[in-house]
């Protein structure tokens, strides 16, 4: 089931399953990160209004605004 990184929770893994469509400034941000399709991530971090997410991402961590966070299609592993 694919859903969108800012619906995960604290603890929860997930994989890289792309991008959301229409957004190719974000896209272009994330792939640089590191955050290509295939890659596991790990939220490590929530702020207490959702804003911003921190993720551990290739042994370092990252941490992305909501809007960056929505583009971002994870399925849940």
């Amino acid at each position: 089931m694919f859903t969108t990184l800012k619906m995960l929770k604290v603890g929860e893994r997930a994989r890289v399953s792309g991008y959301a469509a229409g957004c190719p400034g974000y896209r272009h941000r994330l792939l640089t990160m590191g955050l290509t399709p295939g890659t596991e991530i790990l939220v490590t971090r929530l702020a207490p209004l959702g804003d911003p997410v921190e993720v551990e991402v290739r042994g370092y961590n990252l941490s992305l605004r909501k809007n960056e966070a929505e583009v971002l299609r994870v399925q849940r592993t």
